[in-house]
C-alpha cells in the first residue's frame, strides 16, 4: 500500500434512530490500493456504515473524509459534491434499470456526469464492460442475465467514471460459490489493473479471506447499549490469532458460547 494519505477516513461514526444506538465510536481509515472489508453479524450496521461512508447518511456523531474532503459537518456538502466524481457504489441487489440494456447502464453515469458526446461515452462504457468480462453482454437487459453477471454489470457502472474509491454491498449475495470465487478474483484483477481502492461490506468468510487485506469487524453488543468495533486487522491474522470470543466464533462459523455475547 503507498504511504499516501488515506483515501477515507472515518471518526468516531454513531449512528441513532431516536433513543436506539446502532453503533458509536466507530473509526477506521482505508488507504490507496486497498481492499478493507467491513464485517459483523445482522443488524451490527455494516451497510448503514457504508451508507455514511458515501453521503446516503448523515452520521449521528462523527466526521468522514474522502481523499481529505470532509463530507460532513459544515464544509460536508461542498465535500460531498467534490466527491461523487472520486467514489463508484454498487448495492446488494445490484440496482440495474431494467428499462437500460448493460451498456445503457454503464453510460448512464457518463451522461449525467459529464458532457461527453454519445459515441464517447458508448466507448467508454463498452470498455468498461470488456473489464468486467461483459463485453459481448453490452446489447443484454437486466432480465435477461443471470445474478453474477447483473453484479459485474454493476461494478462496471461503478467504475464509468473512473473513480479511485469503489463501495460494494454484498457483492457475493445469493452468487454460488464458484461465481462468488470469480466475483473474488475479478475486484483482485482490477485493482492490480486500475490502482482501485475498495470497501466492501460482505460476511461470506471465503470472500473475506480470499481478497481482504485488512478488516473491520462489528458487534452490536459491544456496549451496554449499542454496537461498535471489536477487531481491526488482517483477517488471517485475526481468524488464527484473537481471542475475543466474538472474533473467534465470527471467523470459525460457530455459535458463541454460552454467557459470551
Amino acid at each position: 500500500m503507498s504511504d499516501a494519505p488515506p483515501l477515507l477516513r472515518a471518526v468516531g461514526l454513531a449512528q441513532r434512530y431516536g433513543a436506539r444506538t446502532i453503533y458509536r465510536d466507530v473509526s477506521f481509515s482505508v488507504g490507496a490500493g486497498e481492499v478493507f472489508a467491513i464485517l459483523g453479524g445482522s443488524g451490527a450496521g455494516k451497510s448503514t456504515v457504508l451508507r455514511q461512508a458515501v453521503g446516503l447518511l448523515a452520521p449521528s456523531a462523527g466526521s468522514i473524509e474522502i481523499a481529505g474532503r470532509p463530507i460532513t459537518g459544515p464544509s460536508g456538502a461542498a465535500g460531498l459534491r467534490a466527491a461523487r466524481r472520486l467514489i463508484g457504489v454498487t448495492f446488494q441487489s445490484g440496482a440495474l434499470f431494467g428499462s437500460l440494456s448493460l451498456l445503457g447502464n454503464v453510460a448512464l453515469p457518463l451522461e449525467m456526469f459529464t458532457d461527453l458526446p454519445a459515441d464517447a461515452r458508448e466507448a467508454i462504457a463498452r470498455v468498461k464492460l470488456g473489464q468486467v468480462g461483459l463485453a459481448d453482454a453490452a446489447a443484454l437487459y437486466p432480465a435477461e442475465i443471470s445474478g453474477g453477471m447483473a453484479k459485474r454489470a454493476a461494478i462496471a457502472r461503478a467504475l464509468a467514471l473512473d473513480p479511485p474509491l469503489l463501495f460494494l454491498d454484498e457483492p457475493s449475495a445469493g452468487l454460488d460459490p464458484i461465481t462468488s470465487a470469480e466475483l473474488d478474483r475479478l475486484i483482485l484483477d482490477l485493482r492490480a489493473e486500475l490502482g482501485a481502492t475498495f470497501v466492501v461490506v460482505t460476511h461470506e468468510l471465503p470472500s473475506i479471506l480470499a481478497i481482504a487485506d485488512r478488516c473491520l469487524l462489528l458487534d452490536r453488543n459491544a456496549f451496554p447499549d449499542a454496537g461498535g468495533v471489536i477487531a481491526i486487522g488482517d483477517p488471517r491474522v485475526l481468524a488464527q490469532d484473537s481471542t475475543h470470543p466474538v472474533v473467534r466464533a465470527f471467523f470459525r462459523r460457530a455459535a458463541l458460547p454460552a454467557g459470551a455475547a
